[in-house]
């Protein structure tokens, strides 16, 4: 009972921080280019309280915890999200484009996070051994879920970050048909990453397009992550 608790603070903790300070960096971005929506709402904030979602930052998540805690004794794959941090984007100079950065901001963050972690790495030899062991076990949580949170938030789906990029990128007509996806963009990315995946194995067809692309692209980020930090992979 007390390793799982352990294990589920070392999970939970990099979570809530990974979450809050890829929203934080959405408010950021917008404040630099002249948009206050997020100050004026309270949301420029590392206080974890002010970003909760119940169902995507609380409910979701803990459910995936605990679950792979029971089933797995180890955490593998987190999914959840914040409530969104409100952008007024006619306030920037090319609403498009503005939207464009401040999306990447979230991702950027959880990049930079990544990497700091990374970089403590070096510290461990500091610690007495028991403490040593749960650091990077905390480190490597850290990283993970950085590193995961950053490439799902970039896939080109609105309201991902990454379709927010891609209406940013594309030539106006199909940038507003794009855009138009948001209203079911969520739902999509829900059935394309749990629900399809589920059917199709029911079928007897174990095919999971997005889980299949996080555990190719994430090795390979989590190696260059390293390296950049001056770790030997």
């Amino acid at each position: 009972m007390s390793n799982m608790i352990l294990q589920l603070a070392l999970a939970i903790v990099p979570v809530v921080l990974a979450i809050t300070l890829h929203e934080a960096a959405h408010g950021y971005a917008a404040l630099a280019m002249g948009d206050t929506s997020a100050r004026d709402a309270g949301r420029l904030s590392l206080n974890p309280l002010r970003h909760i979602d119940r169902v995507g930052t609380v409910l979701l998540p803990g459910i995936l915890l605990i679950g792979q805690l029971l089933t797995l004794g180890r955490v593998v794959f987190l999914f959840g999200w914040a409530k969104p941090v409100p952008v007024a984007a006619w306030k920037f100079r090319s609403p498009r484009r503005g939207m464009m950065v401040v999306a990447a901001a979230g991702p950027a963050m959880n990049f930079f996070l990544a990497w700091l972690a990374a970089l403590a790495l070096h510290g461990l030899g500091l610690l007495p051994p028991m403490a040593a062991t749960i650091a990077e076990q905390f480190i490597y949580y850290f990283v993970l879920i950085n590193l995961v949170l950053a490439l799902f938030n970039l896939l080109p789906i609105p309201p991902l970050d990454g379709g927010r990029i891609v209406v940013g990128l594309l030539p106006l007509r199909l940038a507003r048909r794009w855009a138009q996806l948001e209203r079911v963009g969520i739902l999509l990315v829900l059935f394309g990453v749990f629900i399809l995946p589920q059917l199709l194995a029911g079928l007897g067809w174990h095919v999971d397009p997005v889980g299949a692309a996080l555990r190719d692209v994430l090795p390979r980020a989590t190696a260059l992550v390293l390296r950049l930090a001056g770790i030997g992979v």
